[in-house]
């Protein structure tokens, strides 16, 4: 099947929800779950992504899922949990729904989730509801220009790339996580909040201690002190709103009085880490294929395909989450209240059903049959997905457009075939060689 013809995995019709035996949602908690939070759902963990890496996790997690699938028809899979009501999402008819109504009945602000970000974001819209969800989403819209296929600061922002590039492109042959996550930080300071914050470590430090403690959501408690020092410098830069950054565009952007514009600032800091991991690894994999990176060097289109497909591979965001509001048809069943639906993103990014599944494959973005596939969401989907999609686009091939402009390069350790289900890009090593003039 060529790249112009390719479907998505077939996949079982919508159906009641099944519930898993005792010993079906033990390996779901053991092979799916636990690997999840114990890599971090908020901030990566090294030491347990490593862990994850060596177990292959994702690809174990993918053939569990894979035979319930099989076994339970598709259907949600209801777990037996004491005291609470989980479902495991197992078809990509479902997974449309669910992303399509969102917020009601299927919210985003679940119970994890709100516990986790109260530590670092209290009134971030993706842990809001009713009104003041309505209004928090429509504010990051109009700053994150969602609607907009090319933001109103994106010379602005490119720009600043390339000012950093210039500035920051570490020296030498070699390009690992710390030089590039270090150069990334800046230039998501810069954009989000001014030229200012460009060497304001301290913030992303900051930032960085409270998600730790998000990890653990009410198992641990919040650093209240902590998180208003870290508001309180947020609020100084977005209060001199420096022209060509998102503080700048904060100004002029119109709010309602439940909106609290800084402090939508956070999950947008948060957001551009997972980013600067999806561009680490665009670069490993084009180091790993020299044809392609060729063609990415000169082909912005082809190269946000790249960046789209290393979002696929490896999803930054582990499983999406959602919470039914009220009891919920389904398929001639009820669906309870209050109910945890867990989709994981990787399971359906890498379906065995899909011949790309474990490939990295650029091609199925440019011919538009990724973008058509509802089992494929890199950027989550529906009303509450990525505002700052576009954005994340923008900055990222435009960063790896300017490295690749003057330089090639290789991985240490190339990168398949076959890719890994799990890779942690804290290992990743690079060799870069200038570009003959």
């Amino acid at each position: 099947m060529t790249a112009s013809t390719a479907t998505p995995a077939r996949t079982a019709p919508s159906a009641p929800p099944a519930t898993a035996s005792a010993l079906d949602t033990a390996k779901v908690a053991l092979a799916v779950v636990a690997p999840t939070l114990l890599q971090g759902v908020i901030r990566r963990r090294p030491r347990m992504v490593r862990f994850a890496r060596r177990l292959d996790a994702d690809k174990r997690a993918g053939r569990l899922l894979q035979r319930l699938r099989r076994q339970y028809g598709g259907s949600p899979l209801m777990l037996k949990v004491p005291g609470r009501s989980f479902a495991v999402v197992l078809s990509a008819t479902d997974v449309e729904r669910i992303l399509r109504e969102t917020p009601d009945p299927f919210t985003p602000a679940t119970t994890e989730k709100r516990a986790a970000m109260r530590h670092f974001q209290p009134h971030g819209v993706l842990i809001s509801t009713g009104e003041e969800r309505t209004h928090r989403r429509m504010y990051n819209e109009r700053v994150l220009d969602t609607q907009e296929t090319e933001h109103r600061q994106a010379d602005a922002i490119v720009a600043a790339i390339r000012d950093e590039v210039r500035r920051g492109d570490p020296a030498g042959d070699a390009l690992d996580w710390r030089r590039f996550s270090t150069m990334f930080a800046r230039i998501a300071r810069r954009v989000t909040l001014g030229e200012a914050a460009r060497d304001d470590e301290r913030l992303t430090r900051e930032l960085d201690r409270l998600r730790d403690a998000a990890n653990w959501a009410y198992l641990r408690p919040r650093q209240e002190g902590l998180r208003q020092r870290f508001q309180r410098r947020v609020d100084a830069y977005v209060a001199r709103a420096e022209p060509g950054s998102l503080a700048g565009m904060m100004a002029g952007t119109p709010s309602t009085t439940d909106v609290d514009p800084a402090g939508q600032v956070p999950h947008w800091l948060f957001a551009f880490d997972a980013a600067a991991a999806t561009a680490f690894r665009t670069l490993a994999l084009l180091g790993s294929d020299p044809s392609r990176a060729e063609t990415a060097a000169t082909d912005l289109r082809f190269l946000g395909a790249c960046v789209q497909d290393t979002l696929r591979l490896w999803p930054t965001t582990l499983a999406i989450l959602r919470e039914s509001t009220r009891e919920t048809d389904w398929d001639g069943a009820t669906l309870p209240a209050h109910t945890s639906l867990i989709v994981m993103s990787s399971f359906f990014h890498r379906d065995e059903g899909m011949h790309y599944a474990d490939r990295f494959a650029p091609e199925v973005w440019l011919s538009g049959a990724a973008r058509r596939s509802p089992q494929i969401f890199p950027f989550s989907a529906g009303p509450a997905g990525c505002a700052g999609r576009n954005l994340v686009l923008l900055v990222t091939t435009t960063l790896l457009a300017e490295l690749l402009r003057t330089h090639r390069y290789t991985a240490v350790q190339p990168l398949g075939p076959p890719l890994p289900g799990t890779l942690d890009h804290t290992r990743i090593q690079l060799r870069r060689y200038p570009i003959a003039a």
